[in-house]
């Protein structure tokens, strides 16, 4: 072919709506595109896929091209998003796609369904190994839908569709993320994009690398625990929509990368835990710190509660827990405990750690001060707790490894970061939990 014909050809690719979204997340003149020429039936083929930086960081993407047969799956797509996965998988480095498709191309049959299944595979190949991001930004309905949420965050456009149901139904950015598929909800593409840049910094290459440093900034000046104790601006909202009785976040805590788990009081839902438990599985993954803030009353259910525990139990990732609040029964031995495998437990003065309830422990050991009008309960029992349920007792019976003022929390977590930053835990062979 001559220059003139490849010239040509170059220019076309470019020009579409795919080419300027994955050259627009790359540092610019840093994207180098992957099988450019793939042919899909007599044009090209409907991703546009390569590598390239994000501030440096060397990072593998792809952008379905819904201006090439609106983007359909075909059995030329699925080749070239398989050779990013594995390339990924080479090299270790992340894996980020852009999903805006019509569906697939139905006339290819069985070799279409083979192809989305080699992508599928691929995809789950590499899931712990490299992280994935996956940004819809239009349509992805049907099996394309089911690899976008196989990726461990999903952030969508708030008029994209993503659902297995072919025809739509319950595929709107806000259903998905107040069912706890979609990560993040940005206004359009464009802050989507934005968004998935700013994530890819807060996340390792690979699980064998540490995730990006950045200058410590000084706390925001707040009440908010989290917000007075991490780095100032370094917060990133997951999940915000989902679970609202817990929060997840990735922030920077001395200029290092922690996943931030806060409970916010009183009885977590079965969504909550499982966000919880999603979330310290995926900091686990790539060992990137987990600090827990614990003010929690126990669990919504068995099964929940279970799911928690485990994540956290089998987590060999540095943990970290602060009880801010009231950690009670199953919620401080799940979430907060030295006995579910944390390595440090603070707690500040007014926190409160109890095997039940609070009226519950006063009623059972101390029942005639509780031999009071109705009314007047709450604050003995209150009264109570504070005597013989505090955070000084704990710390005397040795489940408290120090009581910390909150304005002296960011120095001692950055303190105890370091301390851990060496942590090796040798585990048993098997090839994973079943809980």
């Amino acid at each position: 072919m001559s220059i003139e014909k490849i010239n040509q050809a170059k220019a076309e690719i470019a020009s579409t709506s795919a080419y300027k979204t994955i050259t627009e997340f790359f540092d610019a003149d840093s994207f180098t595109e992957i099988d450019a020429f793939a042919k899909s039936g007599e044009g090209f083929a409907e991703v546009v896929a390569g590598f390239g930086t994000v501030e440096g960081m060397p990072v593998y993407a792809f952008a379905q091209n819904s201006d090439i047969c609106g983007g359909a799956m075909s059995k030329a797509q699925a080749a070239k998003l398989k050779k990013i996965y594995d390339l990924a998988l080479k090299t270790g480095a992340p894996v980020v796609g852009f999903y805006d498709s019509v569906g697939g191309r139905l006339m290819q049959g069985n070799e279409l369904l083979a192809g989305c299944g080699q992508v599928l595979n691929s995809a789950a190949a590499i899931s712990g190994a490299v992280p994935q991001i996956s940004v819809v930004l239009g349509t992805c309905l049907g099996t394309n839908a089911l690899n976008a949420a196989s990726a461990d965050f999903v952030i969508m456009s708030e008029k994209a569709q993503l659902s297995l149901d072919v025809t739509g139904e319950n595929s709107s950015a806000e259903y998905n993320a107040e069912h706890g598929v979609a990560s993040v909800v940005a206004k359009d593409s464009a802050e989507a994009v934005a968004k998935a840049k700013e994530l890819v910094l807060y996340l390792p290459s690979n699980n064998l690398n540490t995730a990006p440093e950045s200058f410590e900034e000084e706390p925001a000046g707040c009440d908010c625990i989290v917000g007075s104790t991490v780095d100032g601006g370094s917060v990133y909202k997951l999940f915000d929509n989902y679970g609202k009785d817990a929060k997840v976040r990735l922030a920077r805590l001395g200029g290092s990368v922690v996943g931030i788990v806060k409970t916010n009081g009183g009885v977590l839902s079965c969504s909550a835990t499982t966000k919880i438990a999603k979330f310290v599985r995926f900091c686990d993954a790539f060992s990137l710190p987990i600090l827990t803030f614990v003010d929690c009353k126990g669990f919504e259910s068995i099964k929940s509660a279970a799911k928690a525990a485990s994540a956290y139990a089998e987590a060999t990732t540095v943990k970290i827990s602060v009880v801010y609040g009231q950690a009670v029964g199953s919620g401080y031995i799940a979430l907060a405990g030295t006995g579910a495998n944390a390595d440090m437990v603070y707690a500040l003065p007014q926190a409160v750690i109890s095997p039940v309830n609070v009226e519950a422990a006063a009623f059972i050991l101390a029942a005639d001060a509780m031999n009071v009008p109705v009314a007047e309960q709450k604050a003995v029992a209150e009264k109570f707790a504070a005597e013989n349920l505090s955070a000084f007792n704990a710390a005397q019976n040795g489940y408290v490894d120090g009581i910390v003022e909150q304005q002296d929390l960011r120095k001692t977590l950055i303190s105890a970061l370091d301390m851990l930053a060496g942590k090796r835990v040798p585990t048993v062979a098997k090839k994973h939990s079943t809980i």
